[in-house]
């Protein structure tokens, strides 16, 4: 064989293999596409749940949250009592995305465009009997709105309190995740009123079963928060973990072609409940037997530069407490349109998280609202 028709033959079956691989592997995609598809529709009555004949989707995605931490401590003041009471309110945060997936599949980008400059993180699984949505959020506060009530303090001290800036910013960090599980996947589908990748054609409802884990760390420990520390009775970190189970009800209202209205209703038992509080000596008591510290005459500017340079904080120790059993409520509500190849789905969904430890105790309020704009390929 001479060596043109060799060198002719070697890419005949080079090319013959590269085809027969990307036949494999089209091959394969076609039949996890069609494992899919059946998956979809599999169980259920197609009288009330209908897989769209486009598979693909393709979503604008927007989405407004807003947290609010609130901090609440009493004690004593140079003989007198106070009530302290410190409030973290993020400006409602936006972010804008992207989605492309295949019946429900899929992955997706969100930027964040205003408010908390925060970072916001999703992970979501839907099927037809059930949901997975696991949320991380982070973000910084360098103004907490700080209510300080004693006859020590003036009006213009809590005005001025209410202004003040913090060098230090508190950080908070929160895990929110939760999963359901509904028993009349035939003719029910959370699906439909949360990816859309089914449409619910005709009303029915669900008895189902919940989980819910949630995770917050509130650090505030700086030397220039130190009055802040000694107001919260010496607490500078907190972490909570919370675990919670419990059975309800959803149900899917068809009132009119194409348009479906969901809600989502749920008590929980809580029966993980820990709190770990990170506690902090600190030199405030000293500092306060100094003149400047209630010299009036003396300028904010001159007090503050003062202040950063002498205040500081020591470490002294962490306690761990569990409060036992305690009964909640997870509910979430959702509305979505279909008409021909697009669909509009608006939900949202709050969350309310506690602590109690002694003469202080706390809550995180998390809510968002998702909105999606959506064609089928």
């Amino acid at each position: 064989m001479s060596y043109s028709r060799f060198v002719a033959l070697f890419a005949c079956l080079a090319v013959c293999g590269q085809m027969k691989a990307q036949g494999g592997v089209i091959s394969f995609v076609k039949k996890v596409g069609t494992f899919i598809d059946s998956m979809s529709v599999r169980g259920v009555d197609r009288r009330y749940i209908e897989a769209p004949e486009r598979p693909w989707q393709l979503l604008l995605k927007g989405n407004l949250s807003q947290s609010v931490v609130s901090m609440k401590s009493s004690g004593e003041l140079l003989g007198e009592r106070y009530d302290a009471h410190s409030k973290l309110k993020t400006v409602p945060s936006q972010y804008v995305g992207v989605w492309a997936g295949y019946r429900g599949y899929g992955l997706g980008y969100t930027v964040n465009i205003g408010g908390d400059k925060g970072s916001n993180f999703t992970i979501g699984a839907t099927g037809g009997r059930y949901g997975v949505h696991v949320r991380f959020h982070s973000f910084d506060n360098s103004n907490p709105n700080l209510n300080l009530s004693s006859s020590q303090i003036t009006e213009q001290d809590r005005e001025e309190l209410a202004k003040a800036r913090l060098v230090d910013p508190v950080h908070v960090n929160t895990v929110i995740a939760d999963g359901y599980y509904m028993f009349n996947g035939k003719k029910f589908s959370y699906a439909a009123a949360y990816d859309q990748s089914v449409i619910q054609k005709r009303s029915a409802g669900s008895l189902m079963v919940g989980a819910m884990y949630n995770y917050t760390h509130i650090n505030y420990a700086a030397d220039t928060n130190a009055d802040l520390i000694y107001l919260m009775k010496g607490i500078g970190r907190v972490k909570l973990w919370q675990g919670s189970v419990g059975v309800g009800y959803a149900y899917n209202w068809v009132p009119a072609r194409g348009l479906l209205i969901n809600a989502l209703g749920m008590p929980m038992l809580t029966f993980v409940n820990k709190l770990k509080v990170y506690s902090y000596e600190t030199n405030i008591p000293e500092m306060m037997k100094e003149p400047i510290f209630w010299d009036d005459t003396v300028s904010y500017e001159e007090w503050d530069e003062w202040y950063y340079a002498t205040a500081h904080i020591t470490p002294k120790g962490e306690q761990s407490f569990n409060s036992g059993l305690s009964i909640g409520f997870d509910a979430r509500l959702s509305l979505t349109y279909n008409v021909g190849r697009y669909f509009f789905n608006i939900y949202g969904q709050f969350n309310n998280i506690r602590y109690n430890h002694h003469d202080t105790k706390g809550y995180l309020n998390d809510w968002f609202v998702n909105t999606s704009i959506g064609l089928r390929l």
